[in-house]
């Protein structure tokens, strides 16, 4: 058995798509989609939430989501799901076109408004 055959189809399918060292995380994250416990597209498309965006950990408890081991960021979180969703994709065999249009059920975080600065008037004091 050769190395490349080592792996899963899904999982190879992950490795190749993520390949580059900066994308590791996102290749963990699509391997999770590959071994996630759904049955379904669906049910693995609701995996890949629990597992990319922040949760209480603690029920009625919402201070808890902060050690979630989810993604921290917004940004993070929605490649996560994306790369997950991918793994989903390769196990259930969903074309391409139609895992890239998937979104999550969550609503993402606006972007912050910013306030617009206000001028501080400084006197200034002439020496005579």
């Amino acid at each position: 058995m050769l190395p490349q055959d080592w792996a899963p189809p899904c999982e190879k399918q992950c490795t190749q798509k993520f390949a580059a060292l900066t994308q590791i995380p996102w290749r963990v994250f699509c391997k999770k989609g590959c071994g996630a416990d759904g049955d379904t597209w669906e049910e693995c498309l609701e995996q890949c939430e629990e597992i990319c965006y922040k949760d209480p950990v603690l029920k009625d408890q919402q201070w808890s989501a902060y050690i979630d081991r989810s993604p921290g960021a917004a940004i993070h979180s929605q490649s996560c799901f994306h790369a997950c969703v991918a793994g989903c994709g390769y196990k259930f065999d969903i074309p391409s076109e139609e895992v890239d249009q998937v979104l999550p059920n969550r609503p993402t975080d606006p972007t912050p408004v910013q306030e617009p600065k206000q001028s501080s008037q400084h006197c200034s004091q002439s020496s005579t």
